[in-house]
């Protein structure tokens, strides 16, 4: 099970096709009270429940679903080692934006159910499929093209992308795993411009350009 604070976040995980274990509300006009889901609890008490230092009125149980099987119709981004929340929690909302409907992740990638990554999501982790798996059996079995992203790869902007294929993105610090990098064949990278001495981007903010890119071709 995973928890889910905000009234949003909670809202979105109650359209989904998530189980509800229970959902527990400081104020009743928030939301429909018929159910047995919910459960009228007071401040004090949601306050000890919470992870926030500033409580929402509503605080969710949910239960973790198995991953559905990956489509690879279309593109899948996957995670190498990405260790912050906030940039899972980004990442999944770009996937969401940019209709990615599944990430697959190392088994060294933060928990998806991380109570940061999911108030970072926004809800966006209701319409990702998200899944956890030895990346270098995956990638050894898929029959996509693979595209792995590098300092020293060819710039995006001279590649021919294909209407479907798999995205690696890696560590904050230390890019794609060696062992993920030496199955890559088609390496790329995001060209830089002017005299800047910056040694690379955020992952997050590279992943929103990677996939701009991929979906503008």
């Amino acid at each position: 099970m995973f928890v889910v604070e905000g009234i949003k976040s909670v809202r979105e995980f109650l359209d989904s096709h998530y189980k509800v274990v229970k959902i527990y509300v400081s104020q009743e006009k928030l939301f429909d009270m018929n159910t047995s889901d919910f459960e009228l609890v007071s401040q004090k008490e949601l306050a000890q429940m919470s992870g926030l230092h500033s409580p929402s009125p509503v605080l969710g149980v949910f239960h973790i679903p198995q991953p559905k099987k990956i489509d690879f119709e279309d593109w899948v981004l996957v995670l190498d080692d990405v260790r912050d929340p906030g940039n899972l929690g980004t990442i999944i909302r770009l996937c969401d934006w940019y209709g990615i409907k599944h990430l697959v992740c190392s088994e060294q990638t933060v928990d998806c159910y991380n109570p940061k990554v999911l108030q970072a999501t926004m809800g966006s982790s209701t319409r990702v499929n998200i899944g956890y798996t030895d990346l270098a059996s995956f990638l050894n079995k898929v029959d996509v093209p693979v595209f792995g992203t590098f300092m020293s790869g060819n710039s995006v902007h001279e590649e021919s992308l294909p209407s479907k294929g798999i995205l690696v993105m890696g560590n904050e610090a230390h890019g794609i795993g060696k062992t993920i990098a030496d199955t890559i064949l088609n390496k790329i990278s995001i060209p830089q411009f002017g005299d800047q001495t910056t040694e690379s981007l955020n992952v997050a903010s590279a992943t929103a350009i990677f996939l701009n890119e991929i979906r503008r071709s």
